[in-house]
């Protein structure tokens, strides 16, 4: 970062504070849209970074006596509570209304900063301090008065405009690339409608089965191993939960590493084939989410004890077929429906083997699986594409933000 001027954040802010006592806004305080008087500007904005969230208002009195709270367009706001650190610029023609207890507003003076430009200063600024507070054990806490004593480095106004203008690109071409993987997997789900009907009505008359007639083993859980048995020179790498659900194929990436005898390897490692589903999850919606095991996937990748699998008859069903009609609606109501929710939402093998699933023959579902190869090979060149610009924002952060 160059030899900027640094002055103090109070110096440069017209308004800079946390919302109101959480007692001033309570759930009662709420009111239907027909009622509303303005919006109310919640953490969910500010995490999302969007105003298209579910919105939540008051009346002209609740207004009134919170109006010192109040948002307008272009004011920053900064998420304060759980996931904290995280910004949004409010769109200069966006309604105005108060702030949530969870937020903070800020209110730049007029002429010494490109929001653009402050925005990503001061969310690299705020990831340092949560960086710092993880790191010392200490729960991190943004303080307006704190914050506003910072000195916060002050370039040109022209040399803020050309920092925000590249970082605006790059980030374009990244939001480019995820919009495009989007629409691919999109157009997997719509081509597998288009060729097998909607397994609800099965408007296409297939053969319905249980799951259980397309497998080739039981099924089963997977291994367990205690944290602190995790290290980075363990002879197996484990596939968690968080590696399987909303995705096609199981992501092997940076897994962690561990240790395991012969007969665990054995037992629990896993091959294309295999079917893994989230045993376990802290919403409903999570349970019984499946992903299935990339082809030639390196040995010594295990399934942990979250996770049930199916090993799937490949003389019977596509793997890709099957993780496709997963995810409609016709799958994970059977799912959902013999999941059990108490503190987690849990669904065992019992739950999962109860499902049916249309079964049209495997050379229709082989047909599907070229239509697949086909769009992965798109997905890979925009991937090489994103990487590279991901590659490039973090350097150009580092450039200019240190």
């Amino acid at each position: 970062m160059a030899n900027y001027r640094m002055m103090p954040l109070n110096d440069n802010v017209e308004e800079m504070f946390i919302g109101p006592f959480g007692s001033s806004l309570k759930n009662e305080c709420f009111v239907p849209y027909e009622k509303a008087y303005c919006m109310v500007y919640e953490q969910k904005h500010a995490i999302q970074k969007t105003m298209n969230v579910e919105t939540r208002y008051v009346d002209e009195n609740k207004y009134n006596e919170l109006k010192r709270f109040g948002i307008h367009g272009g004011d920053i706001i900064v998420s304060c509570r759980g996931t904290i650190g995280e910004t949004f610029i409010v769109p200069d023609d966006a309604p105005f209304g108060i702030m949530h207890p969870s937020i903070m507003k800020i209110r730049l003076k007029s002429g010494v900063y490109n929001k653009e430009y402050f925005n990503l200063l001061l969310s690299t600024r705020l990831k340092k301090h949560e960086a710092e507070a993880n790191g010392s054990g200490v729960k991190m806490a943004i303080s307006a008065t704190a914050l506003g004593k910072e000195l916060f480095p002050v370039p040109t106004i022209e040399e803020q405009n050309k920092i925000a203008s590249n970082l605006d690109k790059v980030t374009h071409t990244i939001d480019l690339c995820n919009a495009i993987l989007e629409k691919l997997d999109l157009l997997v789900k719509s081509r597998f409608v288009e060729m097998f009907g909607d397994p609800q009505t099965n408007e296409l008359g297939w053969n319905v089965v249980n799951i259980s007639e397309v497998i080739s083993e039981k099924a089963s859980n997977g291994f367990f191993a205690k944290r602190d048995d995790y290290c980075d020179d363990g002879n197996v790498s484990v596939l968690g939960v968080v590696n399987i659900v909303n995705r096609m194929y199981s992501n092997l990436e940076a897994l962690p590493r561990t240790n395991a005898t012969n007969k665990d390897i054995e037992k629990y490692e896993v091959k294309y084939g295999d079917m893994l589903f989230c045993r376990s999850s802290l919403v409903a919606e999570g349970i019984g989410k499946a992903s299935i095991v990339p082809e030639n996937t390196p040995t010594h990748i295990l399934f942990e004890c979250h996770v049930i699998r199916l090993p799937l008859d490949l003389t019977k069903c596509v793997p890709e077929f099957m993780q496709v009609q997963s995810t409609t609606d016709y799958f994970r109501n059977q799912v959902i429906a013999q999941s059990k929710t108490a503190t987690m939402t849990t669904i065992g093998q019992d739950g999962i083997l109860k499902t049916n699933i249309i079964l049209p023959p495997i050379e229709k579902q082989k047909e599907y699986y070229d239509f697949i190869k086909q769009t992965d090979k798109s997905k890979s060149a925009v991937k090489q594409v994103l990487e590279k610009a991901e590659t490039l924002k973090k350097a150009l952060m580092q450039e200019y933000f240190g």
